[in-house]
């Protein structure tokens, strides 16, 4: 029994290792899937140490959903499995050998992905044994969710549909593409029926973390859907492509399956394992944040967009004719929401009533979102994180820009130092605001703070933005790295973020 298992496995190698569309998928695609992460995140102060991850948790899961199915179903379709019924091995044993083939090729992978990450710059995991472990356990889990989909799709096709089906839902509210803390609430709470969540919590803590010992209910969650999975799996087992999902009598078993997501996602929620929302995303502060061309939209006295390129804002400040203009324009800084009202002609002659008048607080993108975050007063970094922000808030009282003699330009300099990690999505994205937003308030008193943020806000293109290339000094990226309208666009959302805690129209903890 054990012997033909063990011929069924190196069988398994051999015929993988000897086709190159397999070894494409298998090998070239993790490869490709680095070098875009090691893109969007080149700017970190360490490459890729944050989402490691993220990037294990997708080459097991394609591995998982598309490479292990698609081969079973495969060798179905062509009689081979039929021919493996003839030996004297029980089911269990064959569909070990052919998981544990599987497991080699995604852990190769994933040592690939790794070493490449360390030769452009990222340290070694700080736990490599529970890096292994923990690899290991979300194998286990998602090789057994993959088990599933073979035994459920009767063609090929049907294996991409349903490796869809569970790949794009797990990568966008799952928890592996998109941070947990950036996700609307109701994400958020959906999240924790997806296994993706956890395998990226359990990989990354042994990775910068404290190792898997630290994510218990994690591994427990794994654990679970993966003994599920690879049950239900062996009890629908079958051998020949003519018997039908539909028509088989053991299908009832893809219950277990689900029930075990769904008895994990229950579990994270009577525990209270859902990631907290900053107090910005409550109904003080709107949850919009909608895409347009240009980033800052308008209605009846809210910030209209200002071109931001990555993704596209609706702020509360802008007046709604600047709409028009800015589609036109670009931005016409001196339109005004009601030309029978006066407005102020400078910044000293603004009153508590022209605020009133145009801004509004109620659109601004929530704090615990993507455009624009600012972490809670609570929320600490980690240490590496840590480390950049405290560069950025050593650095910043001796940075010339920040002490200009114009109060004007001196808040627009320092909106930008906050500006610029958010767009270039760094890991001290949800920090610097807040060093950003103390840094202002001494340097400028309440009462000329007030009236320069709304300024700013209705004014967003004046002035100059030569502060953006002078800012390797705190430790940030150079300004060929951004666009001098999005940093503009962006310095306005986080001046009237700013505004809103001033007079106490936003809420923040």
């Amino acid at each position: 029994m054990i012997r033909g298992a063990v011929r069924q496995f190196v069988v398994s190698m051999r015929l993988y290792f000897r086709n190159p569309l397999a070894m494409t998928y298998g090998y070239l695609f993790p490869t490709l899937f680095l070098a875009a992460f090691w893109g969007l995140y080149r700017f970190d102060r360490v490459p890729l140490v944050r989402h490691l991850g993220e990037l294990l948790t997708i080459t097991v899961l394609g591995g998982a959903c598309f490479g292990l199915p698609t081969t079973l179903v495969s060798e179905r379709e062509k009689g081979i499995w039929r021919r493996y019924r003839l030996m004297p091995v029980p089911v269990g044993s064959l569909v070990a050998s052919t998981m544990a083939a599987r497991y080699i090729l995604v852990i190769t992978a994933g040592l690939l992905q790794i070493g490449l990450a360390m030769l452009i710059g990222m340290p070694p995991p700080q736990h490599p044994f529970d890096l292994w472990v923990a690899f290991t356990v979300v194998a286990f889990a998602f090789l057994g969710c993959g088990l599933v989909i073979a035994m459920m799709a009767d063609t090929v096709p049907a294996v991409q549909a349903l490796g869809q089906a569970i790949f794009l839902p797990m990568l966008i509210i799952g928890g592996i593409a998109v941070p947990i803390t950036s996700l609307p609430e109701w994400a958020q709470h959906a999240s924790a029926f997806f296994p993706g969540r956890y395998a990226v919590e359990v990989l990354q803590a042994c990775v910068i973390g404290d190792g898997v010992a630290s994510t218990l209910f994690g591994v427990s969650a794994l654990l679970v859907i993966g003994i599920a999975g690879c049950t239900a799996g062996a009890m629908m087992f079958r051998w020949d492509e003519h018997e039908r999902f539909a028509m088989h009598r053991d299908r009832g078993w893809v219950v277990l399956a689900l029930l075990a997501w769904a008895a994990v996602g229950l579990a994270a929620q009577f525990r209270g394992y859902i990631a907290p929302t900053s107090a910005a995303s409550s109904a003080d502060v709107g949850t919009t944040a909608q895409k347009t061309d240009i980033a800052i939209e308008a209605a009846a006295g809210s910030i209209q967009t200002l071109r931001a390129t990555s993704a596209e804002v609706a702020v509360g400040a802008l007046p709604a004719p600047a709409a028009a203009a800015a589609a036109s324009a670009r931005a016409d800084a001196t339109a005004r929401p009601d030309s029978s009202r006066p407005h102020p002609t400078s910044w000293e002659t603004v009153s508590l009533q022209d605020i009133d008048a145009d801004l509004t607080f109620d659109r601004l993108p929530p704090d615990a979102g993507v455009i624009t975050p600012i972490a809670p007063a609570a929320e600490e970094p980690d240490l590496g994180t840590a480390e950049s922000v405290a560069t950025i808030a050593e650095a910043l009282p001796q940075w010339a820009p920040g002490a200009v003699a114009d109060p004007v330009q001196r808040v627009r300099n320092l909106l930008y130092v906050a500006a610029v990690p958010d767009l270039l999505m760094l890991d001290t994205e949800r920090y610097v605001p807040a060093i950003v937003y103390q840094r202002i308030q001494e340097r400028i008193v309440r009462a000329d703070l007030i009236k320069i943020l709304y300024w700013i806000a209705l004014h967003p293109f004046d002035d100059d933005d030569r502060a953006v290339a002078e800012m390797g000094s705190l430790g940030l990226p150079p300004a060929s790295a951004t666009n001098a309208e999005d940093v503009r666009a962006r310095a306005a959302v986080y001046g009237v973020k700013l505004l809103g805690r001033l007079l106490g129209r936003i809420e923040s903890k």
